[in-house]
């Protein structure tokens, strides 16, 4: 390993990690997962060398476990159930089920195979690491956050002068320039500005003390495709069931977009409305999906002042405060901004993500209110899911 360890505590991921997982311990313990790595940039290309320092870096990462302090901390976190937190007291990443190798045109490719309560715990870990290890080995590095250095300079005054005026919390470990840089950019954010109010970076917000921000995400849902007991275009019901009375109504905020909100919405019936605090955009064109639910709210006779719409799609600033201008007056808004926080600097961030792909052997896909974000390595069954849902669709809208 020639660089420094990327990752030093399991702590350093998405909360969403842990609130997911707890799920899974709890009901979904006989499902297995396969992820796959995926890189949507063009031209980007891994080098040997960088596939070695991805390898060792992912062998350190194996050697970690919780600490009683971070387990503690956990244990704090007030939908985090005790005997969750005891299962991470032996739980730890086993390397055996990560397999990465690179072809001779320098495409990276990562697979995570496992049980999925274990599989799934390793894409933010995964992603930090690449990540860095890219950008650490490609540019000039001290160039980089240099740029990175001024960037946010010119975020925090926009904020001191009054240009953006929304709060919003820190998405950004998945894609950051390195671990150091996002632990800069978090502290500044929180202390020079009154508008940051938490992060995704579980242990970067036991650091510097201040709230960790997350409720699930596409795989969540998508992992329901693969009970064979389920139907397709069912999932979102029965994955806002299960998180429901896990949760009993905490930590309720919705992700409409695994298989389009068209859907989503048919199974988000008075009771879900009433049940979830509010809901996340991540795909699709962000005004009119905003609309698009608060209609929903209105239908059932809900005041959508009393509900949150929480926007995360690749975000920057001036974006964040268009969204909040045109909805404040209507409804409580809220942002994850992520890459434009950890890695807005003078090269262009990767794009990368790591999708869950299988499901105890079965194809799963997300199918996105943006149709070019849909990942599956399955095309029969990315149509066969399609029909299903263009079919509940139409069946139910008669």
């Amino acid at each position: 390993m020639k660089l420094q360890p990327i990752v030093i505590s399991l702590l350093d991921t998405d909360l969403y990690k842990f609130n997911m997982d707890q799920v899974i311990f709890h009901k979904h313990t006989d499902l297995c997962g396969e992820y796959y790595f995926k890189c949507r940039n063009e031209g980007v290309v891994f080098t040997p060398e960088m596939l070695e320092e991805i390898n060792a870096q992912i062998d350190y990462l194996c050697t970690l476990r919780f600490t009683h302090e971070e387990l503690d901390y956990l244990r704090s976190i007030r939908f985090i159930k005790n005997d969750y937190v005891e299962f991470l007291r032996l739980w730890h990443p086993i390397r055996e089920y990560v397999t990465t190798s690179l072809s001779e045109d320098g495409e990276l490719s990562i697979v995570v195979n496992g049980p999925l309560f274990s599989a799934m715990q390793f894409e933010i870990y995964l992603l930090e690491i690449v990540n860095e290890v890219y950008f650490r080995m490609n540019y000039d590095y001290d160039k980089l956050v240099a740029s990175a250095k001024t960037r946010l300079d010119e975020k925090i005054q926009g904020f001191a002068e009054g240009k953006y005026t929304f709060k919003y919390a820190e998405f950004g470990c998945r894609r950051r320039l390195s671990r150091e840089w996002e632990e800069v950019v978090v502290n500044r954010l929180v202390t020079e500005t009154n508008n940051c109010v938490g992060t995704s970076n579980v242990y970067l917000a036991k650091k510097f003390d201040i709230t960790p921000i997350g409720t699930y995400a596409h795989e969540f849902v998508q992992m329901y495709q693969g009970i064979d007991s389920i139907p397709l275009a069912y999932t979102n019901h029965y994955a806002m069931r299960d998180w429901y009375h896990e949760y009993d109504g905490d930590n309720g905020t919705a992700l409409t977009d695994t298989v389009t909100t068209d859907l989503f919405l048919l199974d988000f019936n008075r009771s879900m409305v009433n049940n979830y605090s509010g809901v996340r955009h991540d795909s699709g064109d962000p005004f009119e999906w905003g609309e698009k639910i608060l209609a929903h709210y209105r239908k059932y006779g809900v005041d959508p002042k009393t509900k949150q719409l929480l926007f995360s799609d690749s975000l920057d600033f001036d974006r964040a405060q268009a969204l909040y201008e045109y909805f404040k007056d209507k409804t409580k808004v809220s942002f994850g901004i992520g890459t434009f926080c950890s890695n807005d600097t003078c090269e262009e961030a990767l794009n990368i993500v790591i999708k869950l792909q299988y499901v105890n052997g079965r194809p799963v896909a997300k199918l996105s209110d943006t149709p070019s974000k849909a990942m599956c390595r399955d095309d029969d069954y990315l149509e066969y899911l399609k029909r299903s849902v263009a079919f509940r669709l139409q069946r139910e809208s008669l």
